[in-house]
């Protein structure tokens, strides 16, 4: 593909980077242009999404570099060359959350009312991040003889080049994309706040597990060629997301018992 979209001697811009980038960008635009309808600040979504934006890069980075450590011991600059390709998903989305939740309880933000608001933007924005990983070749698949097979010729990607390969890229786009669009649906038909956040988490997580089977980067075992880092993780995250769909349902269930 095309790691590399613009070069002129030393200046780069690098593909990955900037689909990325745009990613947040869409995000944080939709997520801004909802709040108003759903009763929150816009001010304040925009600047949760700016601290959320920095964590999730941050904490993207930092998985990556844990999981490929032996490679960043003998090259520790590159540890900061993120914009060429580099970041678990699921280590940016764990500090995301983690400071979000303290952003909103600083600012006294509705918690759950927030975080249904910004989960669709979440799912939004990854749908077109991914396709940075298809241009830089990072997260590549398995070899295959799929007729949608993809194969990578230019010499600065990250996957094997002239093999037929999984886009598992492009599944993770479609994954995202699609999940985006239930939540999108049940946001009109929800029932109590935290529906749409947790439920975005029993999704990502279960499409997520299931396409890391078609994965043929090196990413990290947690249970060697059983669990990876990001299945391991994943299951962690199915589990909270359930136990917190039927706890906060049952709350709202009680009061309107009590009302």
């Amino acid at each position: 593909m095309h790691p590399i979209l613009v070069e002129f001697g030393f200046f780069k811009i690098f593909t990955y980077g900037l689909l990325v980038a745009t990613g947040f960008l869409v995000a944080i635009l939709f997520a801004s242009s909802r709040a108003q309808k759903e009763g929150v600040d816009p001010q304040k979504i925009l600047d949760l999404c700016f601290y959320v934006m920095i964590s999730a890069l941050v904490g993207a980075r930092l998985l990556y570099v844990v999981v490929e450590y032996k490679y960043f011991l003998s090259s520790p600059l590159e540890i900061l060359k993120f914009w060429k390709g580099g970041l678990v998903y699921y280590g940016g989305l764990i500090l995301g959350v983690v400071v979000s939740l303290l952003y909103m309880k600083r600012h006294q933000m509705p918690m759950w009312k927030s975080a249904d608001l910004l989960a669709p933007s979440i799912a939004l924005g990854q749908g077109i991040g991914r396709w940075g990983c298809y241009f830089a070749g990072c997260c590549y698949g398995r070899e295959t003889d799929v007729l949608w097979a993809i194969t990578f010729a230019d010499l600065q990607s990250l996957a094997p080049l002239g093999i037929s390969l999984h886009p598992t890229q492009v599944y993770l786009s479609l994954n995202a994309l699609l999940i985006f669009a239930f939540l999108m649906w049940l946001s009109k038909r929800k029932t109590f706040d935290g529906q749409i956040f947790w439920s975005y988490g029993i999704l990502y997580s279960i499409g997520r597990f299931t396409i890391e089977y078609f994965r043929g980067d090196d990413r990290g075992f947690a249970v060697e060629q059983v669990l990876s880092t990001s299945q391991f993780v994943g299951i962690f995250i199915l589990a909270l997301s359930v136990f917190m769909l039927f706890t906060l349902h049952r709350k709202k269930s009680e009061e309107r018992a009590v009302s």
